[in-house]
C-alpha cells in the first residue's frame, strides 16, 4: 500500500473472481483517505494487505454503468 494512502472497506458487495495466486476481484464500498465511501472495483491480495489498480464510481456513474450493461443484453 502506498505511504499515506488510507482506506476502509465499509461494505462488501461481492467477489467476481479469484486468481490462482489467491487475489480476488471485488466490488465493495470503500472510503479512501477519510472521504465518503464510493463503489470500488479492484483486485485485493489475501488479507487485503495489498491491492491492484482499480476504479471507483460515484452513485451516478454506477447507475450509468448499470444502464449500459443492461443495454448490452449480456444474457
Amino acid at each position: 500500500m502506498p505511504t499515506g494512502l488510507k482506506y476502509e472497506v465499509k461494505q462488501e458487495i461481492g467477489v467476481l473472481s479469484e486468481s490462482a495466486r489467491g487475489w480476488t476481484k471485488e466490488l465493495n464500498y470503500v472510503s479512501w483517505n477519510g472521504r465518503d465511501a464510493r463503489l470500488d472495483l479492484r483486485e485485493w491480495a489475501p488479507g487485503r494487505d495489498r491491492m491492484g489498480k482499480g476504479i471507483t464510481l460515484s452513485t451516478d456513474e454506477a447507475i450509468k454503468l448499470r444502464d449500459i450493461l443492461i443495454d448490452m443484453n449480456l444474457g
